[in-house]
């Protein structure tokens, strides 16, 4: 009888404690092969590709986490000189709307960077794009949030892309 009792308990004790534990883990991460830091709500993990920017190849270091099947990620990459690096901006902020079959809803200038918000779809499912792209010196940077529509409330969108620094 006490077994019986005890089974349950425990699956409501264990239902309790996963619904306390945070789905968003902010942590502080500083890239190791450009000068930026940024919170993270998960643990990130990084990869670098050669890519093609504005037709100039280029090796981009993207480190991403993905909460919930919304992904979170920080693009960098040195081009030659400046003016190539405010084109691979450019071209950075539109593959990304590409990406995702969308149009950009919202534009703005701050901070010398471009920040966007734009809608469209992935196999049929309705998605949205946060994005922030930044050109410094020789150094293009994209700062996104990519995922299904509505999947991530506006706090945790803003969180990710204000956390953003040069340093």
């Amino acid at each position: 009888m006490r077994l019986s009792f005890s089974i349950p308990v425990a699956v409501a004790l264990a239902t309790v404690v996963s619904a306390c534990s945070p789905k968003f883990d902010w942590r502080d991460y500083r890239a190791a092969d450009a000068p930026y830091s940024v919170l993270f709500p998960a643990k990130p993990a990084t990869h670098t590709r050669t890519v093609s920017l504005d037709g100039r190849e280029a090796s981009m270091t993207m480190t991403a986490a993905e909460v919930d099947g919304t992904m979170f990620a920080v693009g960098s990459a040195t081009l030659a000189d400046a003016t190539q690096a405010e084109q691979a901006v450019r071209s950075m902020r539109t593959a990304m709307v590409r990406n995702i079959g969308g149009n950009v809803s919202k534009e703005a200038v701050r901070d010398s960077g471009i920040d966007i918000e734009a809608h469209g779809a992935s196999n049929g499912r309705p998605m949205e794009l946060h994005g922030r792209f930044v050109a410094r010196d020789k150094r293009a940077y994209q700062v996104i949030v990519i995922g299904p529509e509505k999947a991530v409330d506006a706090e945790n969108i803003d969180m990710f892309l204000r956390s953003f620094k040069l340093n």
